[in-house]
């Protein structure tokens, strides 16, 4: 079983002066550091796997076998910010855990894991300590000795200085340290990671370039030259939550559906950009990836909900055991869902659509909007989005209360996303009237949301009622939160004509028409 841990490190290396000097200065009296304390030196035997383009080295990631040390095993690192990564490890295995391998998936593809270098360091250990003796830092010094594991071989040595923090340590104690390093002739490194530094030095790594254009590439500035670019970061998107979702991470689902669903909208408003005929079957597959994920994260908002309107209440109206009915009502329901959206980034068909991704980026099928100006392209796609919603907004405002002006509100809900949608994708191209107009949408889009997820929540306590009821508990505390839930939907459906008119001013479109 894989576990994790979270990084927070600086690297440094010595300035050309203190070459070879190569000695740490005393940190005692460095910010907090009453004591440092050495730990020995160990040698690590680290070997480095990626695929033969190097896909996760060009994603920042990093995933070695090591042995020597105290955490011998499989490391996978995870970027999560500049200097702050993920580790997650797993037991020494003669072949890569599948764990871990599961986690690189949406970037590797069918690509096979080889090993590319090798780094044979000797580590020098010391910890900083408080006054209390509680850990606040592990600085290491690592004498490093990489070969290129490919024809033809290469080698190259270095030396660098890792400063990385304890547990529940101000990250600001870095900057401490980082300040003593430079008064005694150290810098930060140039080279994000071990293995990075170990690419370059050995030939391995490839020249750098940028990504090069599809052959028909729309001009830059042009209305297509936005489109693809939202694309691709939406893609990128997709592929960076994947693992997240796969380790249960907060808001990691919801995340990843986003970045499908604001795909699929892009593909559907900008027809004028890209041929349907070629985007409609990968917008099919985006609405399936969605909704699979939607199961999960569906079931997390509604025990969200759900706790929040029981936390509301008084304890002297908490009838019966609701607190356990709903516990088990949720982890029922969850590891099914959960299950289910791991099944689903394990697919042959998910990553089909990763593939489809790549070849709509690689050769993407224009019309002849895609060379035309943004200013008329993108605002036209943009408002025609606005004029669905407000067919919708207007339809649903104008029949009476009740499970049809429900379903009304709910598909006025799914075209006020899409509208603000492609006012963010057009936001770059655009500026400030369309993150304007993306911004009153956006809170149409939440008030509609709160009316569905609270016309959702009802429904749940229906079946809550009725099981509570079949077991001899009672009913009230459960009927309770409906009329809550009822009230609330209510306040949102009178709240709505005035959300709604902010945002149909005509005011805000109409540096759109112009």
């Amino acid at each position: 079983m894989a576990d994790t841990k979270r990084e927070i490190e600086r690297k440094f290396e010595f300035t050309q002066a203190k070459k070879r000097q190569r000695k740490l200065p005393d940190l005692t009296g460095t910010a907090d550091v009453a004591e440092v304390v050495p730990q020995g030196t160990a040698d690590l035997d680290a070997v480095y796997y990626d695929t033969t383009d190097q896909r996760l080295a060009a994603d920042g990631l990093t995933l070695r076998r090591r042995t020597g040390g105290e955490d011998a095993g499989w490391h996978l690192k995870l970027p999560v910010a500049p200097g702050v990564r993920d580790e997650i490890r797993a037991p020494l295995s003669d072949t890569v855990p599948r764990a871990l391998a599961a986690l690189v998936r949406s970037r590797i593809r069918d690509a096979e894991l080889v090993p590319l270098v090798r780094l044979l360091s000797s580590r020098e250990v010391q910890h900083l300590k408080a006054a209390d003796g509680a850990l606040l830092a592990e600085v290491s010094t690592d004498a490093v000795r990489a070969e290129r594991l490919a024809e033809p071989r290469a080698t190259a040595k270095w030396t660098e200085v890792e400063a990385e923090l304890a547990d529940g340590v101000d990250p600001a104690f870095l900057d401490a340290v980082e300040k003593r390093f430079r008064k005694a002739g150290l810098k930060v490194s140039d080279a994000p990671s071990k293995l990075a530094r170990a690419l370059a030095e050995t030939g391995s790594a490839p020249a750098p370039s940028a990504q090069p254009a599809p052959p028909d590439a729309p001009p830059p500035g042009t209305a297509g030259a936005y489109v693809l670019d939202y694309l691709r970061e939406q893609v990128d998107a997709l592929i960076s939550y994947d693992p997240a979702v796969r380790r249960d991470l907060p808001d990691s689902v919801h995340q990843m559906r986003v970045a499908a669903r604001r795909l699929r909208s892009a593909l559907k408003t900008y027809r004028k950009v890209l041929d349907r005929n070629a985007t409609d079957p990968l917008s099919e597959e985006l609405r399936w990836l969605g909704g699979e994920l939607g199961v999960d994260r569906d079931q997390e908002v509604l025990m969200d909900r759900l706790q929040t309107r029981l936390g509301e209440l008084p304890r002297t109206l908490l009838l019966g055991p609701v607190r356990g009915r709903l516990r088990i009502w949720n982890a029922a329901r969850r590891t099914g869902s959960r299950r289910r959206a791991v099944a689903v980034l394990d697919s042959a068909r998910y990553l089909t659509l990763l593939r489809s991704l790549d070849r709509l980026l690689a050769g993407p099928p224009l019309l002849p909007g895609a060379a035309g100006a943004p200013e008329k392209v993108l605002a036209k796609a943009v408002l025609r989005d606005y004029g669905r919603l407000a067919e919708r907004v207007d339809h649903a405002l104008a029949m009476d209360p009740g499970h049809e002006r429900d379903l009304a509100l709910h598909d006025a809900r799914k075209a006020a996303k899409r509208a603000r949608y492609a006012a963010e994708a057009a936001t770059p191209a655009l500026g400030k009237p369309a993150k304007r107009l993306a911004k009153r949408l956006k809170k149409v889009q939440t008030l509609l949301g709160d009316h569905q997820d609270s016309v959702v929540a009802r429904e749940a306590l229906r079946g809550l009622a009725a099981q509570a009821h079949a077991a001899g508990e009672s009913a009230f505390t459960w009927g309770l939160v409906f009329g809550r839930e009822e009230a609330l939907g209510d306040l949102g459906e009178r709240e709505l004509p005035a959300v709604w008119k902010k945002a149909s001013d005509p005011a805000l479109r109409a540096p759109l028409r112009s």
